[in-house]
């Protein structure tokens, strides 16, 4: 009888693919739970797609009968195509995004309920969203949830919603419903956005009120209420059970609470879960992700069995080593020791330069002699880093591809103010501009007053008309007649020193502040939009130069968005950039306060912010491990005029490359004693348990700091300490059991015992 060829050497000789021993392990365990921990270019698609063409193939299971869950419809994609390329001949399995499932069980629950519904996102084109002032009546909105919320935040806050309020109202509310906060809390839920849980509320109940076209439903909608349907229709969650008998789910680090939680109802009855991730790339917990789910996955499924991918197939020895000991900095995680067998190629280097605007000019000299650009990659935290990139790129004549587009900086009223300030220049006879920024010059203009301006129509000055035709308190005269000069003052200034002139004589930059103060903006975000128009301007001779480049760029940023698999640079956030791969990449703007920034170090308690900070960490982790064989780290001295420090992760690496060289600064991430707390694989419990299962000694615990304080004597007001979390500080006052520490220009009231017990602070050397 002819004996049937091994899987794995079948597949081997058909398609060329040769999996590892731990690949060949997660294929073959198909009962029960597993977790499959898969280190950078560990071939984890390979493996998920081999496993379910196993299940198929050798046991015989119907392809109907396997649920794919991917989170993301790119991914989604990609494991259907390479489904059908690896296994040809078998029947297409269903690959599909979590929202899709969830979005299918509120159909057939609504369907059978006789329940009306309609979807309120992804319904129309963000650009053919109408400006207006939000002030529609409720009954006569568009229904589309960016409608409903502009004119629900007008109706509560009295402000029109700005573009990226907009973007932290809905990142608000994703983070909410995904993380299943009950509405009693969602005040608490951190915010810039005024009145946002208010907003939500009022939401909340549109929706319910369905406005003549029953439930409203938006896609976080569909995660909750699927949820909660699989909770109470007990007949329709038994169906979903009998329906699958296998169930994979991708990319698992970067899901929410609620996503689990439908998973874990679909599986409940035959337990055939594999979960594949990596906690260590768990990097959206803005959006509702969490990692914790991972590291207590033993928690609730207490048969699982977990297997390590660590062997990577996509990065040079010197980035994996580099890599794979920078990421041991995080101590709430699964201890992974990330390997390869590829030859080593160059260390990762960091250059340092006199400031921000030589970064660019750098990466443009060093850029334009490579043949390959569509191996290159520019990687940086914000979006708003890529608009100097642009500008110098296009410059140099060198094209590049932008992953995931941003064209908010464009219309930005920022950038629209600057322009009307310069237009204003040009004439002073139009009140239609004056009226777009009377309330952010120094001419103290009332609404009322500039209502009498706009009824004057004889094309005189604006300024004039309001002298002598506008009643004025007394104060108002001298600086509208100062406002008035310092315009045609402006008249014919080259356009960088137009924006300077904008920026301190009109008076600009002290109306932002004031903006800030009321309505919650971020002034460092504004002044950076104001920082790179002054880029853009720079050698350019005429504001109308200014304007047309601002115009030319903004073609060129949305042109760039159909060069994607060209011969060209790939700019990306490092968010975006997970899950691709590039022989040279360059992770630019690395300073502190944009990786890590304010936000990272910060948190309700000093444990919040470890866990805040581990997620940047494994933000940059991320970025480095996207590069095969060239990376580069940049950062420089001086950004806007002031002085500012190299990102502690960088510090990091430095030290990991020349061990020799004395640290700089002590470790981030949580201390070891407060991570191995009972709950959940945590760093020492992973390690022994998976070593107990490979046979290898497990690894050793976190030797204390032997430089750690330990006596409360030692503590003193005014005696300058390190925190491994919040850096340098100095000591405000101790009061009672609470100490009080000042940390650049943020006070922390720390716990004693606790800092003491667990090695917290260390006292810095005179």
């Amino acid at each position: 009888m002819h004996q049937r060829k091994d899987f794995f050497a079948s597949k081997k000789e058909e398609l060329g693919v040769s999996l590892n021993e731990v690949q060949k392990q997660a294929v073959r365990e198909t009962e029960g739970p597993l977790l499959l921990l898969a280190s950078p270019g560990s071939g984890k698609t390979t493996t998920i797609i081999m496993r379910i063409g196993y299940l198929i193939e050798r046991m015989g299971v119907e392809p109907s009968r396997i649920k794919a869950v991917t989170f993301s419809r790119a991914s989604a994609a990609d494991m259907k195509e390479r489904f059908a390329r690896f296994f040809p001949g078998l029947e297409p399995v269903k690959f599909s995004t979590i929202h899709s499932l969830a979005f299918q069980v509120l159909r057939e629950h609504f369907y059978k309920t006789r329940t009306p519904y309609h979807l309120i996102e992804g319904q129309m084109e963000l650009e053919e969203e109408t400006e207006g002032d939000g002030a529609q009546p409720a009954d006569q909105l568009p229904l589309h949830k960016k409608f409903i919320l502009r004119h629900l935040f007008k109706t509560i806050a009295g402000e029109n919603i700005t573009d990226e309020q907009m973007e932290e109202l809905t990142t608000y509310i994703s983070l909410v419903k995904n993380k299943m906060i009950p509405p009693e809390r969602w005040d608490s839920v951190k915010t810039d956005v005024p009145q946002a849980h208010r907003v939500l509320i009022a939401y909340e109940e549109y929706k319910r009120a369905g406005s003549g076209k029953g439930l409203l439903v938006d896609f976080d909608d569909m995660l909750t209420i699927g949820n909660e349907i699989l909770e109470r229709d007990r007949e329709l969650l038994r169906r979903y059970q009998r329906r699958y008998d296998y169930v994979l789910t991708d990319e698992s680090q970067d899901t929410s609470l609620v996503q689990h939680a439908i998973i874990e109802k679909l599986v409940r009855e035959h337990g055939n879960l594999c979960v594949v991730a990596d906690d260590d790339q768990s990097i959206y917990s803005w959006r509702g992700a969490d990692p914790s789910y991972l590291l207590n996955f033993k928690d609730a499924y207490p048969a699982a069995l977990t297997l390590f991918m660590e062997q990577n197939y996509r990065s040079s020895r010197d980035i994996v080593d580099v890599a794979n000991r920078f990421i041991k900095r995080n101590k709430n995680r699964y201890e992974k020791n990330m390997f390869t067998r590829n030859p080593r190629s160059a260390p990762a280097q960091i250059r340092s330069f006199a400031d921000y605007k030589s970064q660019a000019k750098y990466l443009v000299e060093e850029i334009r002699g490579i043949a390959e650009l569509g191996e290159v990659a520019v990687l940086y935290r914000n979006n708003s880093s890529s608009i100097a990139l642009i500008n110098e790129f296009d410059r140099a004549g060198i094209p590049f591809f932008m992953k995931d587009t941003d064209n908010r900086f464009f219309s930005h009223w920022v950038v629209e103010d600057v322009l009307n300030f310069m237009r204003m220049s040009f004439t002073d006879k139009r009140a239609d501009l004056l009226e777009t920024i009377h309330t952010k010059c120094a001419g103290y203009i009332t609404k009322g007053q500039m209502t009498q301006l706009l009824g004057i129509g004889n094309q005189e000055s604006v300024f004039d008309n309001l002298l002598k035709h506008v009643p004025l308190k007394e104060y108002q005269v001298k600086q509208i007649e100062l406002l008035r000069d310092n315009f045609r003052r402006m008249n014919g200034m080259a356009p960088k020193d137009a924006i300077r002139h904008i920026r301190s004589k009109l008076g600009y930059e002290k109306a932002l502040d004031r903006l800030c103060e009321r309505l919650g903006f971020r002034k460092e975000h504004l002044l950076g939009i104001l920082n790179t128009l002054e880029e853009i301007a720079d050698t350019l001779a005429t504001m109308e130069e200014f304007a047309a480049r601002l115009k030319h760029l903004e073609g060129v940023l949305k042109s760039s968005k159909h060069k994607r698999g060209q011969n060209v640079v790939t700019f990306s956030t490092l968010h975006s950039a997970k899950g691709l791969e590039f022989e040279r990449v360059y992770m630019i703007d690395l300073i502190d306060g944009i990786i890590p920034s304010s936000d990272d170090k910060q948190g309700a308690t000093a444990e919040e912010a470890a866990l805040s900070m581990e997620e940047a960490v494994r933000l940059f982790y991320v970025g480095m491990t996207r590069a095969k064989r060239h990376l580069e780290l940049l950062t420089y001295k001086m950004r806007d005029g002031e002085k500012v420090q190299e990102s502690p992760f960088v510090t990091d690496v430095r030290q990991l490359l020349n061990p020799g060289k004395p640290a700089v600064r002590p470790e981030p991430g949580r201390p070891a004693a407060a991570v191995t707390s009972g709950r959940g694989p945590a760093a020492a419990q992973a390690g022994a348990g998976r070593a107990a299962a490979s046979g290898k000694s497990a690894s050793p615990a976190r030797k204390k700091n032997p430089n750690a304080v330990r006596q409360a004597a030692d503590l003193a007001a005014g005696r300058d300490v390190l925190h491994p979390v919040f850096g340098s500080g100095t000591i405000v006052k101790l009061a009672g059991e609470r100490i009080h520490i000042r940390f650049g220009t943020t006070d922390k009231v720390l716990s004693v015992a606790t800092c003491l017990e667990m090695g917290l602070l260390e006292l810095e050397k005179s």
